[in-house]
């Protein structure tokens, strides 16, 4: 049985890696004056430099740093050493800041929107910023990162403990090498991706058309029924050469226009070279020897005061590129991983898929504003008026949800090209899976100290280097299970990809295996050594069962045809004279409502077993539930999981988007769907200690379709997945009958 010290351990550790670093300091000290030899007073002792540090306490790291120092372990030795050094320049830039104040550039906390516009009057002009609120997006598992040494400092790295010992830090950063020479890598067709580009912008105009009529129509006859009003001639007009003289201009302003946006709502300033300079002197080498190479401009550069690491690319010419990047994402890479990232975002540039990306940015960011400012106004109030506010906020988040939704091939496919090119231009695959890693890391770790995703990630995510649905949980749980573990079900999982299909980042995983492919092109140890064994065999009855309902809409398409040929030959034959109703066309459509119908009631009882206490996984299992090549959502596990509940509140959060279960382990995104008359919701629970039961279900972003949330006084929150399945089945039956007879 553990030891007491043993669990304050475990106890500081892991809430270090969640941020709550008042606590880790509470649950370490103890444990850092008793056990004054082995192994688990050094980790308390590395917890607490880490803790201190990142709370603002820099003067009681730097005693602690020296105590260290004194260790009789030379890892120990070597790594306080690095951690001194770094810990004493903080120091000092900490002191130049606070003489300097009225000109040095501060990262900000997402949640400080007034010290965020007050940044903008103000260009950076001092290197990393030092106050407490920005030291904690240092990544929680990894530990300090020296500017002049690339390995990470963590409590894990330099003791030679077990990884159950060290279950909160089993991070391990292999560093493995970069080429010193290397060949170019093969010429890849970029024709596909052009070719998505423009198809890309024919989906967001044809989309954006379709609403427009909608709502023009919708007006003329709402105006036809008023009294003393009569519609307007101009909105039965066709809206086409309109629009596309409209997307034309924004995508000419495109640049400017996000300019203004980005600084106005999100802080954005300029970047200086010479402060690029102090993070990542590489970065600065790398842009000047590829913009020499094309003959290009220097890009120009942004910054925003972001904790969380993120990083994008806008413009319509490789003259007016502008790439920004947040404050996290300095603050959490090593010198080659922020210039890996750069030289990716570089390669968007030269492919050009950032053109059409960037009117997609403009256009999705104005209506996310607009769901976020009336989220924003109807918290504020109660009664009448916030009804109002819910249904066009979800109105407004819906439009923005299918409007993003007409990037997602080109966000997916794109990633891919940049990741080879940054590759290509630095020579650094190993790098780049490294970047990869601790961003997934540093954003799930935002997320845990935000305690909800901030309406910057999401509004921002179509072009951020990683999806924050994917980082959930793949970065909070990285500290409690090797990567390779990890990341088996994105490499080997035989149905991986197909479950991507509505999201806008590919797997990492798969990310990663092309990058270790690069790394032993060029004859590189790659950072992470996966599998190499094919992709799983999959059985094919579980998939088609997971995809029943869609499977249901070509075999109603099916139906359809036959039924067409029985009724021509009956009528040639004049046995059944039914041609007077199915020469219209729309019967197709009641069949293929029909099968979609069949295929939701075939899946019911799979997808929504009964849950039994006896067969309920706990959060102790979570890191097996993940690592498991071979699931897949069909599945269903039985869960019980206890921790605490994360999201937005307010009417931003109305339709249960943003509700994440915070565990020991790490982060799991739960799915909600209420039920009518219901006079307590989840978001009045945020951020209180709850038990989740439900279906775990695996796919590209893991989640939890919940069955029922459970608070400590006893009160229970059901979610109605099953009846609204079965709603949904019913209604799909009903119409697709009606339509069908009706012909």
């Amino acid at each position: 049985m553990p030891s007491h010290a043993e669990l304050s351990l475990e106890a500081g550790l892991v809430a270090l890696k969640q941020g709550n670093y008042q606590t880790a300091i509470a649950q370490l000290e103890p444990v850092a004056s008793t056990q004054k030899t082995g192994n688990a007073g050094l980790q308390a002792k590395v917890g607490l430099v880490m803790a201190y540090a990142r709370s603002g306490q820099v003067s009681k790291a730097i005693a602690l740093c020296q105590n260290l120092l004194e260790s009789p372990n030379p890892q120990v030795q070597e790594w306080a050493q690095r951690a001194l050094e770094h810990l004493q320049k903080r120091q000092k830039r900490q002191n130049t800041s606070s003489q300097n104040s009225a000109t040095g550039f501060v990262a900000l906390d997402n949640s400080n929107q007034n010290a965020a516009k007050s940044s903008q009057q103000a260009k950076p002009t001092v290197v990393k910023a030092t106050t407490a609120t920005n030291t904690s997006s240092t990544i929680p598992t990894g530990g300090f990162k020296n500017p002049n040494v690339e390995t990470p400092i963590g409590p894990s790295s330099f003791i030679g403990v077990n990884r159950s010992q060290a279950k909160s830090f089993n991070l391990y950063w292999r560093h493995a090498g970069r080429a010193k020479v290397w060949q170019p890598l093969h010429k890849l067709n970029l024709i596909p991706l052009k070719l998505l580009a423009a198809g890309t912008f024919i989906a967001l105009f044809w989309v954006m058309r379709e609403m427009l009529r909608l709502a023009m129509g919708l007006t003329n006859q709402i105006l036809v029924k008023l009294p003393y009003v009569n519609p307007l001639p101009i909105l039965y007009r066709d809206p086409t050469v309109g629009l596309l003289m409209v997307l034309a201009i924004v995508m000419a302003l495109s640049p400017w226009l996000l300019d203004w946006l980005l600084k106005k709502f999100y802080g954005q300033t300029e970047l200086s070279k010479e402060i690029l300079n102090g993070y990542s002197r590489e970065t600065i080498r790398v842009l000047q020897r590829s913009c020499q190479q094309r003959g290009w401009q220097f890009p120009k550069l942004r910054i925003l005061p972001i904790a969380a690491p993120i990083a994008l690319t806008y413009g319509n010419l490789a003259r007016n590129a502008r790439i920004v990047v947040s404050q996290g994402l300095l603050e959490q890479l090593a010198d080659d991983e922020i210039a890996v990232i750069y030289a990716s975002q570089f390669g968007q540039i030269v492919h050009r898929d950032f053109v059409v990306m960037s009117v997609v940015l403009l256009v999705t960011m104005i209506v996310y504003r607009l769901y976020h400012q009336i989220s924003e106004w109807g918290s504020k109030y109660q009664g009448v008026w916030r009804w109002p506010a819910i249904i066009v906020a979800s109105f407004a988040y819906g439009i923005w949800c299918l409007l993003t939704g007409t990037t997602l091939w080109l966000s997916k496919l794109r990633l891919y090209y940049s990741d080879r090119l940054a590759s290509e231009i630095t020579g650094n695959p190993n790098a780049l899976i490294r970047a990869l890693l601790k961003l997934s890391i540093g954003v799930a770790a935002d997320i845990a100290k935000q305690q909800q995703t901030s309406w910057q990630l999401e509004s921002l995510n179509i072009l951020a280097p990683v999806s924050y649905q994917q980082s959930i949980s793949l970065g909070s749980v990285a500290g409690h299970i090797p990567f390779t573990s990890l990341l088996m079900w994105e490499n080997f999982n035989p149905y991986r990809r197909w479950f991507t299909l509505n999201n806008t980042h590919p797997l990492i995983g798969d990310r990663i295996q092309r990058l270790c492919k690069i790394a032993r092109h060029w004859h590189l140890e790659p950072e992470l050594h996966l599998t190499t064994e094919q992709a799983l065999r999959g059985k094919p009855q579980p998939f088609l069962l997971q995809i029943a309902p869609w499977l249901g809409i070509p075999l109603g398409f099916l139906f359809a045809g036959l039924i067409w040929l029985l009724w021509q030959l009956a009528f040639a034959m004049k046995i059944l004279n039914l041609k007077w109703i199915y020469e219209d066309w729309s019967f197709v459509t009641g069949c293929l409502l029909i099968g979609f119908s069949i295929g939701m009631v075939i899946r019911m009882n799979a997808f929504f077993p009964d849950i039994q206490p006896a067969n309920v996984q706990t959060d102790d299992r979570l890191p097996n539930l993940l690592a498991n090549p071979s699931a897949m959502p069909i599945d269903s596990i039985n869960v019980c999981l206890a921790g605490r509940l994360l999201g937005r509140q307010g009417v931003g959060n109305c339709l249960a988007q943003d509700l994440i279960l915070q565990t020991n382990i790490g982060l799991v995104k739960l799915h909600h769907i209420p039920w009518l008359g219901q006079s307590i919701n989840p978001q009045d629970w945020i951020g209180r200690q709850i038990t989740v039961v439900g279906w775990f279900r695996r796919g590209a972003t893991p989640w939890i379709d919940i069955q029922s949330l459970q608070a400590q006084n006893g009160k229970t929150i059901n979610s109605a997945h099953p009846i609204w399945s079965t709603v949904l089945a019913v209604a799909a039956q009903a119409w697709g009958a009606y339509i069908f007879l009706r012909g």
